[in-house]
């Protein structure tokens, strides 16, 4: 069983995108955000993200959904970092003293993540897994890094209906967890134990493909054509992206 594409079956704009204009507008938008460190650029490559969403005509729900599971990460560098990071004295919660500069740089990073989260499920969750693996030939990434991609794709299901079946049998024969030694010896079995079934699946998976003739090398079974649909919004995009980086270093100046 393949894991479910949301996002990769739609009639938007963005889904009729060449995968290879998606992918290089992806990568370029990403490192400009990353490294950009001012709010005067980093505000506008949120809009621009969500302008994305929006052309991508994804279900708001979902996209929320994602969203709340990495925000709930970056909740945790709102309780150190403010508290942690050198500086002038802003706020004080008893015998906690915040900083300015550690609040402004817990922001900067929540909107620098959810801009790339954004612009990563708009440009990349609406073409299929494969599609992108063709793409990524295309553009000639390194044939390991894209067998690495689509392997991880294929087999983390498969990997995760083999720890449902340990832990179903752990069930079966009377576990309860607990806080104890029995508990984390049994834990620590499982994940022995799936380790161990998943590099014997590997073995079988590339003897198996070593049978039906796999030299390394990933071969293209699907052709794209750039039309110019995809030509105005690569020039739009590198637009938008080279509008950032002039936000950027204009505050640096």
């Amino acid at each position: 069983m393949i894991i479910e594409e949301q996002f990769s079956t739609g009639n938007s704009l963005v889904h009729n995108l060449d995968p290879r204009v998606k992918i290089t507008v992806a990568i370029l938008y990403s490192i400009v955000v990353a490294v950009s460190s001012n709010f005067l650029a980093l505000l506008p490559a949120l809009g621009v993200s969500v302008f994305l969403i929006i052309l991508s005509k994804l279900s708001i729900r979902k996209v929320l959904h994602r969203l709340l599971l990495v925000n709930g990460m970056i909740i945790f560098l709102w309780v150190f970092l403010p508290f942690t990071y050198t500086g002038e004295a802003w706020f004080t919660i008893g015998p906690l003293a915040g900083t300015k500069d550690g609040v402004l740089y817990a922001s900067q990073i929540t909107v620098k993540c959810n801009a790339i989260l954004l612009a990563m499920i708009a440009l990349l969750s609406t073409t299929p897994i494969f599609a992108l693996g063709h793409a990524m030939s295309q553009l000639y990434f390194p044939d390991k890094i894209i067998h690495l991609f689509l392997f991880t794709y294929r087999y983390s299901h498969v990997i995760f209906q083999e720890y449902k079946r340990l832990t179903n049998a752990m069930r079966i024969r009377g576990f309860m967890p607990g806080t104890n030694l029995h508990t984390y010896r049994a834990y620590a079995y499982l994940v022995g134990m799936l380790l161990v079934r998943s590099y014997d699946r590997a073995e079988r998976i590339h003897k198996a493909m070593l049978c039906r003739g796999f030299h390394g090398r990933y071969y293209i079974l699907a052709q794209f054509s750039i039309k110019i649909g995809d030509i105005i919004y690569l020039s739009l995009m590198l637009g938008a992206i080279l509008g950032l980086v002039i936000l950027q270093c204009r505050t640096i100046a």
